[in-house]
């Protein structure tokens, strides 16, 4: 009977304890961020209207999310991009824009948080692999790895570059097959395509250590993650597995849009980065089956990259963790190849500052869609906390792209953009570049001559407009 009544007892109050978690259900985890960051990849993709590109991975998340086929950053160079990127602010125009931040952040100059440390400050754990900062690995010194010099302060639990047969993140960072390490740039190619597996080249390992990172961190039930991936091809110097570059060995690549150099006074640039390496003597300004060739290697990085994403999103989707996990894919810039004959990035014309980014929120369910709303990289920021639900800080520049995620809505804005020396601003029909001594660059992209005519003389008043609309969008 004693027995009986106990089990009575029991039941009863575990239907109290039922009906108590039920009235007051346990808050929701806030979702993860897996943050995918690619060196140098212009918006060359199948889902971004390159139908000879090979890029089934990143389709099939652009074919999930939304893909932004408007989105500019805001400087045409790997450092300055990936501090508009990782603290919401326009900075400094050089590589070194967030070791100047950290030397900010010593002297008591700023106490504005990164990204990830807003994230960690609201319970996340963050973790960084590669690429995601200028230096891989976040890391300072001769050869990137010195731990007393950090790239960004308090901002990972964990970041690290893993290296393999590349000795350091320098080695890696300009590496080719098998260990190859840069020294003199003039006696390195400046492309190849080596027999061998994904681990014969940096991003394999840096593949294979996310995978390891992120298997750790789907498992902690108590803490959302923030965890940030970099990869580095197609950087230069162009180099995949040959199995890569034989996947395009019959296709035709289109005309080079715009081959010339635009005349008198603009941002272009000598292609001095792609220059220095060893070119076999050959201008591809000049050699038709060389810039194919080019063209074809740094194709063949992009296939080569998207396989290292492939794993990275299968690994996401086996932990069980990919139902709460909103996945940014970004280029940090774009890349010229031929357009108005460049061969690299660093001007301020679109081939430069136009690159991929495609948000996937597993918790919207109208997904799948392109939007020509223009966007710039400094919005990334707002935007995943608005979609995390937690405070966006007051000193964030950019705008939450939320309602165009979740209601495709079409609405975007103005994108700015600098470099040394000039800004400029991008709308919907026109570029002006305003050079900091007064000159002025204005294209229109209804006309045939795109951005190799500067028609500022013929529009005065049009050009006194979008200066104030540059000024007004950097108060």
């Amino acid at each position: 009977m004693k027995n009986r009544k106990s089990i009575l007892i029991i039941c009863f109050v575990s239907f109290i304890l039922f009906l108590v978690s039920c009235e007051n259900p346990q808050p929701k985890k806030q979702p993860n961020i897996l943050l995918i960051c690619i060196d140098d990849l212009r918006p060359e993709l199948k889902s971004f209207g390159a139908d000879y590109i090979i890029s089934p991975n990143i389709d099939k998340l652009a074919a999930q999310g939304v893909s932004f086929q408007r989105h500019y950053v805001n400087a045409p160079s790997c450092g300055p991009s990936r501090f508009t990127l990782l603290t919401g602010l326009y900075g400094p125009p050089n590589n070194n824009a967030l070791f100047l931040r950290a030397k900010q952040i010593a002297e008591g100059k700023t106490t504005n948080p990164s990204m990830p440390e807003w994230f960690k400050k609201h319970g996340y754990t963050t973790v960084s692999v590669g690429k995601v900062s200028h230096h891989p690995g976040g890391r300072g010194g001769v050869n990137w790895n010195d731990s007393s010099i950090i790239e960004m302060p308090n901002a990972w639990d964990k970041h690290f570059m893993p290296v393999a047969k590349w000795q350091h993140p320098r080695g890696a960072m300009h590496g080719l097959a098998d260990g190859e390490i840069r020294e003199k740039p003039s006696e390195m190619d400046v492309f190849q395509s080596a027999e061998g597996d994904d681990n014969s080249y940096p991003d394999g390992a840096i593949a294979n250590a996310t995978l390891k990172e992120l298997k750790t961190l789907a498992l902690d039930n108590k803490k959302p993650f923030f965890l940030a991936v970099g990869f580095i091809k197609p950087h230069l110097p162009f180099g995949a597995p040959k199995n890569y570059y034989d996947k395009y060995e019959n296709v035709d690549f289109p005309k080079i849009k715009h081959p010339e150099k635009p005349e008198g006074r603009t941002t272009w640039h000598d292609s001095n980065e792609f220059k220095q390496y060893y070119r076999w003597g050959k201008d591809p300004n000049d050699d038709a089956d060389f810039a194919n060739e080019i063209r074809r290697h740094y194709a063949a990085c992009i296939t080569y990259a998207d396989a290292q994403v492939g794993k990275v999103l299968d690994a996401l989707k086996q932990s069980g963790a990919d139902k709460n996990t909103i996945v940014v894919l970004w280029g940090d810039h774009g890349w010229h190849l031929g357009e108005q004959a460049i061969w690299g990035k660093h001007s301020l014309f679109d081939e430069s500052l136009h690159a991929p980014l495609i948000i996937h929120d597993p918790r919207v369910k109208q997904a799948g869609f392109k939007t020509n709303a223009m966007v710039e990289t400094l919005d990334v920021f707002p935007t995943l906390c608005d979609l995390a639900a937690i405070e966006t800080p007051g000193f964030t520049q950019g705008v939450s792209l939320k309602n165009i995620i979740n209601k495709q809505d079409a609405i975007g804005h103005y994108a700015l953009a600098y470099k040394v020396g000039a800004t400029t601003l991008r709308t919907d029909t026109l570029r002006l570049v305003l050079h900091h001594d007064g000159f002025v660059e204005l294209y229109d992209y209804r006309i045939a001559e795109n951005e190799t005519k500067n028609v500022a003389e013929a529009y005065p008043e049009l050009v006194d407009k979008l200066k104030m609309e540059l000024k007004a969008k950097l108060e």
